[in-house]
């Protein structure tokens, strides 16, 4: 709901770029810290009640975005929102893998994309139509109330994962899991993509505006992309189950830089959406992959752990990756935030092919 909203909303308060970058950034610097202690004590402590406290803590601190009157109040609650949101999807991701049979790590990875991304593409499409209709405050509102609802569907009907890890386990997996290649090769990655990604969510709707589209159809754009993900991921999740999950990650980061590029040679609408729509199923070929190769690695050194380790991954990239490209932003312009993606998208590839040579 909040990503057509945060930056057109810094905007109007007369925040400058690099405030822009700060603020989308501040959420994932408190998850990057928060992460790891919440995936390694769920391995020990069961994943429900992690779950349900990070839902809650959700609800409540959306209610911060209609108190906040300053930028600096503002990346105040975004800080707050990142630790909520460390107990949240990847304790729901790690909970997956508990569930995930041996050969099918693909195809349920897939699923579970899909259900994620398709929380991630209504949610701009609900946020732009509710702020053109009732106000911002109304749209945050609604992000509060609907993880309520969440807190409480989990807290009622969702089951406690069996798996929990020995306390031997639990102090021998960290050692073993930091020199697997696999391990190394999927955190590169994942942290070079999500550089990338991070500049896009801060200046994507910016971007969006300055070719002059409205709230609303920025809001339909981040939707359409997303829901591009949601449709074919569950496919993507049934090709990492039956060819090489190392190629298809490659091919679909490959897939991502060059869209990247293309997008300040948009110009209109249609053709901003045309982008959008293969870029979002380029992250179909390689996300159900990446995900099948961290399950993978989740059974040799806890679930929780390998989960959050690449989940602090992608929370460091995308807590430095608009920080970058806002100052990149004032230096330069908007154009060279997307250059820059896909300059990064570029070297996270090389460095997943590097440390996962000797997979078969």
């Amino acid at each position: 709901i909040v990503s057509p909203l945060l930056p057109l909303y810094l905007r109007d308060m007369g925040a400058t770029s690099i405030w822009l970058g700060i603020i989308v950034a501040s959420y994932f610097i408190s998850n990057s810290v928060a992460v790891p202690i919440a995936g390694r004590l769920s391995d020990r402590r069961g994943r429900k009640l992690f779950l349900v406290i990070g839902l809650l803590a959700y609800a409540i601190i959306s209610v911060g975005y209609v108190w906040a009157g300053t930028v600096s109040h503002l990346a105040l609650v975004r800080l707050i929102q990142g630790i909520a949101g460390a107990v949240t999807i990847p304790i729901a991701m790690a909970y997956l893998g508990d569930l995930s049979p041996e050969g099918e790590e693909g195809r349920w990875q897939g699923y579970a994309d899909a259900a994620f991304f398709s929380g991630f593409g209504f949610g701009p499409l609900l946020g732009g139509v509710v702020t053109e209709n009732f106000g911002m405050t109304t749209a945050f509102l609604s992000m509060s109330s609907l993880n309520l609802l969440a807190a409480l569907v989990a807290l009622v009907f969702l089951p406690e994962s069996t798996r929990r890890q020995t306390s031997k386990e639990f102090h021998l997996s960290f050692k073993e899991m930091s020199a697997s290649s696999m391990v190394k090769g999927l955190f590169s990655f994942r942290v070079a993509q999500a550089l990338g990604r991070g500049g896009i969510t801060a200046f994507l709707p910016i971007f969006a505006s300055m070719i002059g589209l409205s709230t609303s159809l920025i809001g339909i754009l981040l939707t359409i992309n997303i829901l591009s993900m949601t449709l074919f991921t569950p496919l993507g999740g049934l090709l990492a189950d039956r060819f090489n999950r190392r190629n298809l990650i490659i091919l679909g980061n490959i897939l991502f830089t060059i869209l990247l590029a293309a997008i300040p040679l948009t110009t209109s609408f249609w053709l901003l959406l045309g982008v959008l729509l293969i870029h979002g199923l380029s992250a179909t070929v390689s996300s159900p992959a990446a995900g099948a190769l961290t399950v993978e690695e989740g059974r040799k050194f806890g679930m929780g752990s390998t989960i959050s380790i690449l989940f602090l991954a992608q929370s460091l990239g995308m807590a430095l990756g608009p920080i970058i490209s806002g100052g990149v932003a004032d230096l330069l312009n908007i154009d060279s935030v997307f250059y820059l993606g896909a300059v990064l998208g570029i070297i996270g590839t090389a460095l997943f092919i590097w440390f996962t040579r000797g997979y078969s």
